[in-house]
């Protein structure tokens, strides 16, 4: 299979990275055909990709795409409850459900029966086996993590990471694909817990917020220590806010949970401000008010 062969693409979970996968997906001129558990998610996705903030109706009025350009993607994106009609025609499906190991291999499984025999099937998991979810299908080959970044439509990056048994022809699709949809891909060569970036950056953000539970400096004055020290377009805590705090603290633990190195043990302040519900820009409060 080559990139050029893929005509319609699923996306399996319709929640924020969900819906912005399928937006960028559908600006790219494919069919796209989204799946959730609910109606009322698949609206609440569809209206973020019309009018959410990094939704058609701001690229349109940022003159970044035509409103004709913006209908036409609208148009491309159908949404249904029902996972087989979901995948049963699919050249390429993304998974973006919530960070669960069993849940994803659950889906892993049952896409696998479902799809077409050449679909390639692909993990958008920030921290998770990708390896572990090729083992849920009988075409291991055709699994790899494809890990995109929030916001989906601002982010360049794609992350393409290779399980143990994940052909380079499919990493090569793969590839190609983020190309296509205007993003810049990194190739991970080993499943390792974190791939890069969050490799990178999660001791980072979390050095940021030992800093301010230990009453060291302001979380503004952190913030500005980075991006106008180091040259950060934003400052660590910021960004924590807008990973979200839960998500931040999840993945951090699965990363921990795979490693046991220190770093990526989470500071009790942020497990704190979750159970609190601070969960950063999406509920209006986290180491800022919004």
């Amino acid at each position: 299979m080559k990139v050029e062969d893929i005509k319609r693409v699923a996306i399996i979970g319709f929640g924020t990275m969900g819906s912005g996968i399928a937006q960028v997906v559908a600006q790219a001129g494919y069919e796209v055909i989204a799946r959730d558990v609910t109606d009322d998610i698949l609206k609440r996705g569809l209206e973020m990709i019309r009018s959410g903030p990094f939704g058609l109706e701001k690229a349109v009025e940022k003159g970044k795409i035509t409103r004709e350009q913006a209908e036409a993607a609208l148009s491309r994106i159908k949404v249904t409850t029902d996972l087989a009609s979901a995948v049963k025609e699919a050249d390429f499906i993304i998974e973006a459900v919530f960070e669960n190991l069993e849940l994803k291999k659950k889906i892993f499984r049952e896409v696998d029966e479902l799809a077409p025999r050449h679909a390639i099937i692909v993990s958008n998991t920030s921290t998770l086996s990708i390896t572990a979810l090729a083992s849920a299908t009988t075409r291991p080959d055709k699994v790899a993590g494809m890990h995109f970044f929030n916001p989906v439509p601002v982010m360049r990056l794609v992350e393409v990471i290779r399980g143990l048994q994940t052909s380079d022809e499919t990493i090569e699709v793969v590839k190609g694909l983020a190309q296509k949809l205007g993003k810049t891909p990194v190739i991970v060569n080993k499943d390792v817990p974190g791939f890069v970036a969050n490799r990178i950056g999660f001791p980072a953000i979390l050095e940021a917020i030992r800093l301010y539970e230990e009453g060291v400096a302001s979380a503004q004055d952190i913030d500005n220590a980075m991006k106008l020290g180091y040259n950060w377009p934003m400052g660590p805590l910021e960004l924590a806010d807008l990973i979200g705090l839960d998500v931040l603290l999840d993945a951090c633990e699965s990363i921990y949970a795979e490693t046991r190195d220190p770093k990526y043990n989470p500071p009790m302040i942020l497990r704190q401000m979750v159970r609190a519900g601070w969960l950063g820009r999406k509920t209006k409060r986290g180491f800022y008010v919004y």
